[in-house]
């Protein structure tokens, strides 16, 4: 059996710092992918389990979790 490399899922840290090293606001960053920034801003801060829906979607592309396939 073969496996799919994965991405490795990083922290929210991680993506903080990397946000802020390009100087892109999370705000910003929510408007250009078209999520609402007080929901990227709950899924950072880990208050939400992002199992379904737009908190799922924001966390996988934050990095913050895999892709479901």
């Amino acid at each position: 059996m073969s496996q799919k490399p994965t991405k490795r899922v990083i922290t929210s840290g991680e993506v903080k710092d990397e946000l802020h090293r390009k100087g892109i606001t999370v705000a910003q960053w929510a408007k250009e992918r078209g999520f609402d920034a007080g929901l990227v801003y709950v899924v950072l801060r880990g208050n939400r389990k992002c199992l379904r829906g737009d908190s799922h979607k924001i966390a996988v592309a934050l990095g913050l979790k895999e892709r479901d396939e």
